[in-house]
């Protein structure tokens, strides 16, 4: 499966940014996955932000999103996406989505997920 993500860039405290994240691939079915979106910082371990079931009744935040972020996916266009508000220097990151092994189950492992996008750079400056 091919994961392509876009929508990064220079923002200012305070602004928004909606990332989109295209899956694509002869035998993936986008569909029957739940997905995810992580972060990576410079200098800094890979975290969880969040993920969403196949269907997109069930969402999860990490912690640090406090209410911020949304995420949501489209089926019909293969892509997920993850709309970011009121964003701060810190959420300074690649962002990266990802394809999980289930469907209705989400989690912030990141071993339950199977594919990985190239990821998109967000900088928020103060």
């Amino acid at each position: 499966v091919q994961l392509v993500e876009s929508g990064g860039g220079l923002v200012q405290t305070g602004d928004s940014l909606r990332l989109s994240c295209v899956a694509s691939g002869p035998t993936f079915t986008f569909n029957t996955h739940a997905m995810g979106w992580f972060r990576q910082a410079p200098g800094k371990e890979r975290e969880f932000v969040a993920a969403i079931s196949w269907g997109g009744g069930v969402v999860y935040y990490a912690g640090f999103v406090k209410g911020r972020f949304s995420i949501s996916r489209d089926n019909a266009k293969n892509t997920v996406y993850l709309q970011m508000n009121n964003l701060k220097p810190d959420d300074t990151a690649v962002y990266s989505c990802a394809a999980s092994y289930y469907n209705e189950r989400i989690t912030y492992d990141q071993t339950d997920f199977h594919s990985w996008g190239q990821g998109t750079q967000v900088t928020v400056s103060s």
